[in-house]
């Protein structure tokens, strides 16, 4: 079993600039549950190997070997696909087009014939080509990179700019700014927001969105990364956490460290005001 990680004996939340917390009055979670929590899910799990090269990557951005275009398209294919058709997709693309100004110029039909693997291939290929297009038109060639030096919220409109990528598709951003650019950003998907929601973390009456701004204002910077990837790991693997919108939790609940537990919030004992 891995071992527990040593807790920081003290944690302060600070939330992406410019960003409203929609629920003010809403205390939870505090940085102490947040520490909690990450330090439970990693005693279970250990890290998720499935994400441990991006949190490599955070401590030596020197090790970083795709592109922030590459991560904007990966996480553009990911969209309603899992991770492994999304992987397969972006090697299929770049295997069939090494270039970005080959897979601008390729014809639609043989794009989408590349990237058919990961689902919705005329859509996906459709806002691909159209991210290089405004590109080329904007900035004079296909790169990113740029992006690295600009605060969250910057990068954000700088990403909005681009055909299918902006407020609607939040998730996608979140996870270019913490996986690809390597920043203090909290993706709520449907795993983070299923086991957060379970656990008295946001109101029942939360959406993605404001469950997004919310995560964001009350988790600390310095445990957002691991949080998020263990949230995702454990809401795939625990039965108990699949099952607690439909209240119906078995023995397995007996496994699972985020069942009856401290950090644990009952949605009666807080103050909330959703407007």
């Amino acid at each position: 079993m891995p071992r527990k990680p040593k807790s920081k004996t003290k944690t302060q939340a600070i939330a992406p600039s410019g960003s409203k917390d929609p629920y003010p009055q809403f205390d939870a979670p505090t940085p102490d549950q947040c520490l909690s929590v990450r330090d439970s899910l990693l005693s279970l799990h250990g890290f998720p190997k499935e994400f441990a090269e991006f949190r490599r990557i955070r401590h030596e951005p020197g090790l970083q070997s795709e592109s922030v275009l590459d991560g904007l398209v990966i996480t553009l294919l990911s969209q309603n696909t899992t991770d492994s058709s999304s992987r397969k997709a972006f090697e299929r693309l770049k295997s069939a087009f090494p270039t970005w100004n080959q897979v601008l110029d390729a014809e639609s039909d043989v794009l989408e014939d590349a990237i058919r693997c990961g689902g919705l291939a005329r859509t996906k290929a459709g806002r691909i080509k159209s991210i290089l297009k405004t590109l080329k038109e904007k900035k004079g060639d296909f790169c990113l990179e740029y992006l690295r030096g600009l605060s969250i919220e910057v990068v954000k409109t700088e990403l909005s700019q681009f055909k299918g990528i902006g407020p609607k598709t939040f998730l996608q951003v979140a996870c270019v700014l913490m996986f690809y650019l390597q920043k203090n950003d909290f993706p709520v998907d449907t795993h983070v927001f299923q086991i957060t929601k379970g656990i008295g973390w946001i109101p029942t009456t939360a959406s993605r969105e404001t469950a997004y701004l919310h995560l964001n204002k009350r988790i600390p910077n310095e445990l957002k990364f691991d949080l998020n990837c263990l949230f995702v790991t454990h809401g795939k693997l625990c039965r108990s956490c699949k099952q607690q919108d439909n209240k119906t939790i078995d023995n397995s609940s007996a496994l699972c460290p985020l069942v009856n537990s401290t950090y644990v919030n009952r949605q009666e004992m807080h103050v909330t005001k959703d407007s």
